[in-house]
């Protein structure tokens, strides 16, 4: 993939970002505390894309590789227990599978983006992996889309990471594009074909969604890489109903290779790292006051060195809302997808983000099941509070479960794990959610 406009300085030689789309499942038996929606995703059928991906820790002992052996290392023991279970530690005790489990779909080989603007020329992205990971215990699914492509200009690349995870648009233009989002996104099929588009241009139907349901409608293409799941507003069948938990932008992690990564300037990074929409790179996105504390905030430079007279290293980025990795496209550890960096993207910094992503929804989500809760209150109804007080204790009982077999406050001992999870989960707020609740 090429992209003509790009230039010769400023170009990605490779790029990857993983999209994370935290969703509330709504309850599939009523009364039970445990749902288990992973029992319907295993039953095949033609309107069911996914299948159960096998944990790469169950492989036979003789194949497990230097990879797996890195990322298992990264991290604290208790996290260990949640991302890859318990192996058998005697003769009396059997393995302990991990709560996450996760499933696949295969049928989704590239995306075609559009994007808004006076070059109609669209993008063609290959898609990595789709996979949707449910938890054991915790009404929650998160969608995970992982694309790459090679040879793209940084402004692409900046306009790819902006316009790309958006459920829905806030806006519309002038145009009628969807503000924010792209003019068009199709996935395609190994062939070619086109499995799914977009519809962020049907600005009708997305205001008459939102007048008759009070709810948000998700983009046509999104609700297709979601089946048989559906959206719990709305008039479609389905036993797996799921509901927006943030908002219209999904998380990110980017990884960038660049040609030349001193070409990159201060306002540069400032995009990348905020995710904001492309500019010149001599002007900053927001005030000079804004970023003034950019470095600071939202770098993690033990690996950057500009003063260096060859390569500076490594860039690390985290706002919360987005993890970015930035670095030299010559170097050898950064470019290796096994045993360097891009491997460690992919696996452990991947991890790392998900976690407090994880934590962020989960809480928001037992925290709306007790508005809920008491939204159907009426203290004027001794039946009405028996079910009150029934669906508190079961709410505190499953927030009692997560707190001891999901709620980490350190994942890793490794100084730069440690810090980079730090980060991340101290701009999401978790900590404040789990007070509050």
């Amino acid at each position: 993939m090429s992209d003509q406009s790009a230039s010769a300085i400023k170009l990605v030689r490779h790029f990857r970002q993983i999209l994370l789309w935290p969703l509330q499942l709504q309850p599939i038996r009523t009364g039970a505390q445990i749902q288990e929606p992973w029992d319907i995703l295993k039953q095949a059928g033609a309107d069911n894309p996914w299948s159960e991906l096998r944990d790469e820790f169950s492989c036979d002992p003789a194949q497990f590789q230097e990879r797996h052996y890195s990322e298992f290392v990264t991290f604290l023991p208790y996290v260990r227990s949640f991302l890859y279970g318990e192996g058998k530690a005697g003769s009396a005790m059997a393995p302990i599978e991990s709560p996450i489990r996760v499933f696949r779909r295969t049928d989704v080989a590239k995306v075609r983006m559009t994007f808004p603007g006076a070059d109609p020329e669209p993008v063609t992205f290959n898609v990595a992996h789709v996979d949707l990971c449910l938890f054991y215990d915790i009404d929650v699914a998160i969608l995970v889309i992982e694309i790459f492509g090679h040879d793209l200009s940084l402004a692409r690349v900046q306009e790819t990471m902006y316009r790309f995870g958006r459920a829905y648009p806030t806006y519309w233009r002038e145009d009628n594009f969807g503000g924010h989002c792209l003019a068009r996104a199709e996935w395609l099929a190994r062939d070619g074909s086109v499995l799914a588009a977009s519809d962020y241009e049907q600005r009708e139907r997305f205001l008459s969604f939102v007048g008759e349901h009070r709810a948000p409608y998700f983009a046509s293409h999104w609700q297709f890489l979601l089946k048989p799941l559906v959206p719990d507003h709305g008039v479609e069948k389905g036993l797996i109903r799921y509901r927006q938990v943030e908002y219209s932008r999904m998380p990110l992690l980017a990884y960038l290779a660049m040609d030349d990564v001193r070409a990159l300037s201060r306002a540069d990074f400032v995009r990348v790292g905020l995710v904001t929409a492309p500019g010149a790179s001599d002007a900053l996105p927001y005030s000079a006051h804004y970023v003034r504390d950019f470095e600071t905030r939202y770098c993690y430079d033990q690996f950057w060195n500009e003063d260096r007279s060859d390569r500076p290293g490594t860039r690390f980025m985290s706002c919360g809302h987005a993890f970015v990795m930035v670095g030299d496209a010559n170097d050898a550890f950064f470019v290796d997808s096994d045993a360097g960096l891009l491997g460690q993207f992919r696996h452990q910094y991947f991890l790392l983000f998900l976690i407090p992503h994880f934590h962020k929804a989960a809480l928001l989500m037992l925290s709306d099941r007790m508005v809920h809760a008491l939204n159907r209150l009426d203290i004027q109804d001794p039946e009405s509070v028996k079910r009150f007080k029934r669906s508190i204790r079961h709410l505190l009982e499953i927030f009692l479960r997560f707190t001891h077999r999901y709620w980490f406050h350190e994942v890793s001992d490794q100084p730069q794990a440690k810090e980079l999870y730090r980060m991340t989960a101290s701009y999401l707020g978790a900590d404040r959610l789990y007070d509050e609740i």
